[in-house]
């Protein structure tokens, strides 16, 4: 998944902003503004590294001649103990920058190991983890592509690409079938690309109603485990071509059982705002 330079420096810029502000005081009293070192970035545990990008732009903005050395690339698989990142350049850079660059490395990493046990408790079957937009806000591009190099896949990217019809518009709109009528017509006379149009069930009523229509997808939110496997079988008795995704509080515990439903998708909120932090630590050397 690429990801634009741009949005990067924007990111790294406006990160480097929030801590620093005006100035790294401790930095500014204590090292002298021309001295050079060197630095590495170590594992303190297992994982799956994501962000070097918008770390070493960090760096980068804070050092133009800083050097951000390593083997590494998106999605590497990295162990306790080793030695990932070495780093070159002014020491101040390095000392303002450490805590920033850090954080993107451990938040995405996190999220990249999480999606990776996922992803493995679902390899028997054929269905595929997806993430969701609950990610933190100003790092969805970020986020989502550390739940594609932990093995997972994305859902839409936002609100602009993929017609969802959930609860509360079910409700404002008077009915499933109305609200589906209604985004069926916008997406033949009014949008400006024809995209896929899901719908979120919350009852075998609706998952009967919902899969007479022509949608692409169907949602099966919050549903336990038997009655998501009855729910399957409704939707493939009665049009096979619709997609069916499982959604709601998924857990590694539970997300086998719903695999193993026939769903063609999980999504699980959690691979993004829940994944435990990578340990990870910078020492001048």
């Amino acid at each position: 998944m690429d990801i634009a330079p741009e949005y990067l420096i924007d990111i790294a810029d406006r990160a480097l902003q929030e801590d620093v502000d005006t100035g790294d005081l401790t930095t500014l009293a204590t090292v002298s503004p021309i001295a050079k070192g060197r630095a590495v970035i170590r594992a303190k545990a297992d994982g799956i590294i994501s962000g070097l990008d918008v770390a070493a732009l960090v760096f980068y903005q804070l050092d133009q001649d800083s050097e951000f050395l390593t083997d590494l690339v998106e999605g590497s698989l990295v162990k306790r103990g080793q030695d990932l990142i070495m780093l070159q350049g002014k020491l101040a850079a390095l000392l303002t920058g450490e805590r920033t660059a850090l954080n993107f490395l451990m938040h995405l990493s996190g999220i990249a190991a999480l999606t990776a046990r996922f992803v493995e408790q679902v390899k028997q079957t054929s269905c595929r983890i997806i993430d969701t937009r609950k990610t933190t806000p100003g790092l969805r591009l970020l986020e989502k592509r550390a739940v594609f190099s932990g093995g997972g896949s994305n859902h839409r990217m936002g609100l602009f690409d993929m017609i969802l019809i959930k609860e509360n518009h079910i409700t404002a709109a008077g009915s499933l079938t109305k609200a589906v009528d209604k985004a069926i017509e916008y997406n033949q006379t009014t949008a400006i690309q024809r995209v896929a149009i899901e719908v979120e069930t919350r009852t075998l009523n609706e998952v009967r109603e919902a899969a007479k229509l022509k949608i692409q997808r169907l949602m099966l939110d919050n549903f336990d485990v038997p009655t998501a496997h009855e729910g399957v079988k409704i939707v493939r008795s009665i049009n096979p071509d619709i997609e069916i995704e499982a959604s709601g509080n998924m857990t590694l515990e539970t997300v086998k059982a719903y695999a193993e439903t026939g769903v063609d998708f999980i999504s699980a909120g959690a691979l993004t705002h829940s994944a435990h932090w990578l340990d990870l630590s910078m020492k001048i050397v």
